[in-house]
């Protein structure tokens, strides 16, 4: 959270509102900044101390298509083919009105930011996509952290009042079942505040023991990259008022987790996009890196050991600034030759040599043999220090949630929209289909938010 962005107390809460928007994250601030500027007065209630949600937690970048980012960078890319990687990538079970809305909006969401801003700059690619699509800061910062408070800063600017600790337990109707407001609770106090319009941001259910055991038991005994407010609220407020929820059994395992802590850490996608390789405990590859999350989680979870290490030099940490994090932490290991890291992580010197020999082969000839791999090949392991992470498969992302239109209107299980509810971000399901391609849940935060501040606006000029 900004040090210097403070929320206020519920003292301040007013009665009543044009839109409430329940939770901080990425797609909370952008439909409050959105909806404000649009001439809506809100108001945005989380319930965690930290503002933010899972959305500080992200690492590798913010997906988009056809910028002027990526031709500053000489990339030339097409809508199009991002739509088609996509639904391939999401197993064909993406809602396709959903996809087409969010692949054609990436471009312009980049250039919202950066008219608020809020520059990304750079640009990398992660797993299941052809192109450097990953858009991030110039300094190469992990996204999630640099974009909260950017965004913090903007509401800050902008005067849009942000209210933590204060829960939201029930969400209020009208006779004819149009969603008119919500209770919330801070501490003792229980208040119920009226709004034209409530829009659900409130993230995925991935720290929800509850929700893993009753759609995905398989994976109850998994530790998960969540905060743990990811607890599945804003589905609950949902269900109480009629909404259909879907795919709730397609759950996102991340597989570069570091968890031999108590504390578990998401090594992001970048890494590898940055031409970090995989080894398993013999110091040998197995996979195509950079194949979809879904195919290395089970890659590496079919190994003996079921985790594996990311092999990575100097040249690609310099590339990818999370990792200076990741070495305060300590969870890097070092060492001056590949021989040298080899015997640190009781691999055979020879073969970790071998592998590390035949990678940096396959990159000068842009051809991987081995496993095929095409992207995150610009620069081999050759530049010392030589470094590894030991990582393993954690639940990450829950791709199902609330049944919504392309317009974040919330629907019943009759595919009746529920008046005066919207929904966006990792609550709203059908998006991604069976596996999130890395850097698309940021996207979807800021294109949702987006759309979701300019409908709630929309639907609230039509009661005047």
């Amino acid at each position: 959270m900004a040090e210097k962005f403070q929320p206020l107390s519920v003292s301040k809460l007013d009665d009543s509102y044009d839109a409430v928007i329940i939770g901080s994250g990425g797609t909370g601030l952008a439909a409050a900044i959105q909806a404000h500027e649009l001439g809506m007065k809100v108001a945005v209630l989380e319930k965690e101390e930290e503002l933010g949600g899972n959305t500080n937690r992200a690492s590798s970048g913010m997906n988009a298509a056809e910028t002027n980012v990526q031709l500053h960078h000489g990339v030339i890319d097409n809508v199009g083919d991002f739509y088609r990687e996509t639904y391939k990538d999401g197993g064909r079970l993406n809602d396709k009105d959903m996809l087409g809305y969010f692949v054609y909006h990436t471009a312009p969401a980049i250039d919202w930011l950066a008219d608020h801003d809020i520059k990304l700059d750079d640009i990398t690619v992660t797993g299941g996509m052809s192109k450097k699509r990953t858009h991030r800061p110039a300094s190469m910062a992990p996204i999630g952290g640099f974009l909260v408070n950017s965004l913090l800063g903007v509401v800050a600017k902008e005067d849009i009042p942000v209210f933590n600790r204060t829960k939201v337990i029930k969400l209020l109707q009208d006779a004819e079942g149009r969603v008119n407001g919500v209770e919330v609770k801070s501490g003792d106090l229980t208040k119920q505040v009226s709004a034209k319009a409530v829009i659900l941001a409130t993230g995925g259910f991935g720290a929800s023991k509850e929700y893993i055991e009753r759609f995905r038991p398989d994976l109850k005994d998994y530790k998960t990259t969540n905060q743990p407010g990811a607890t599945g609220d804003g589905l609950k407020l949902a269900e109480s008022v009629g909404a259909e929820l879907m795919q709730m059994n397609l759950v996102q395992v991340h597989p570069t987790v570091q968890q031999d802590n108590p504390h578990v850490y998401l090594i992001g996608e970048a890494v590898r996009g940055e031409g970090a390789i995989l080894v398993n405990a013999d110091g040998q590859r197995f996979v195509n890196e950079l194949n979809t999350r879904k195919i290395v989680s089970n890659a590496i979870t079919a190994l003996p050991e079921h985790s594996a290490y990311l092999i990575f030099d100097q040249g690609i940490r310099d590339r990818a600034k999370a990792i200076e994090f990741y070495d305060k932490v300590g969870l890097v290991v070092h060492g001056d030759t590949v021989e040298d890291l080899a015997e640190k992580l009781n691999m055979d010197p020879a073969t970790l040599k071998q592998t590390v020999t035949t990678w940096n082969q396959a990159v000068e000839n842009h051809d991987d043999a081995e496993f095929h791999r095409t992207t995150g090949m610009d620069r081999g392991i050759t530049k010392p220090g030589f470094f590894a992470i030991h990582i393993a498969p954690a639940i990450h992302y829950t791709m199902g949630g609330i049944h919504v239109t392309p317009k974040t209107q919330v629907l019943d299980g009759n595919g009746d929209i529920i008046q005066g509810l919207f929904a966006a971000g990792e609550v709203a399901g059908g998006l991604h289909g069976n596996n999130r391609v890395g850097g698309n849940s940021i996207a979807e935060t800021i294109v949702f938010g987006r759309q979701a501040g300019q409908q709630v606006t929309l639907y609230a000029r039509s009661l005047k």
